[in-house]
């Protein structure tokens, strides 16, 4: 395939019937082909280059389906099915809306932590929920100056 060709469902080792780049509306680039080592560089879909042998097989084009996410999850029976078919992951329930023997977070006469949300990095396995070893917290305030290569004062 020539080179800049978008492609998708790319096999990461041959024949081991496409791996990468196959979900709706992704795509992968072929960078560039080096003959003499057989191998080829593909930019995937996270921006990441690498690089594959040429024998592996992929599909010309893009996979259907793109701007799948754009659209809004408008009811929670949407939400279910979606979750239902990958993993027991919704819907969440927020600690402070718990019970203190279920989370760290819950009990009390209002709905509020109670403490500092920041955890230590060896905290207990059971203590370790918020924001676990955080270097720093709160909003972000000022603005951080960026020098680019070539500005020396």
């Amino acid at each position: 395939m020539p080179e800049g060709t978008v492609i998708c469902n790319v096999e990461e080792k041959p024949g081991d019937r496409g791996a990468i780049a196959r979900t709706s509306g992704n795509y992968a680039t072929i960078i560039s082909h080096n003959v003499d080592t057989g191998k080829t560089r593909v930019k995937l879909p996270s921006g990441l280059k690498k690089i594959l042998t040429s024998a592996c097989r992929a599909t010309v084009g893009v996979v259907a389906g793109g701007g799948r996410v754009d659209k809004p999850l408008l009811k929670a029976g949407a939400a279910y099915h979606k979750y239902k078919a990958k993993r027991n992951s919704w819907p969440k329930v927020r600690g402070v809306a718990m019970n203190p023997v279920e989370h760290p977070h819950g009990g009390g006469n209002h709905q509020h932590i109670g403490k500092a949300s920041t955890v230590r990095r060896d905290t207990s396995a059971g203590r370790k929920v918020g924001l676990i070893a955080a270097r720093r917290t709160g909003r972000l305030r000022g603005t951080r100056a960026v020098i680019q290569k070539g500005d020396k004062e």
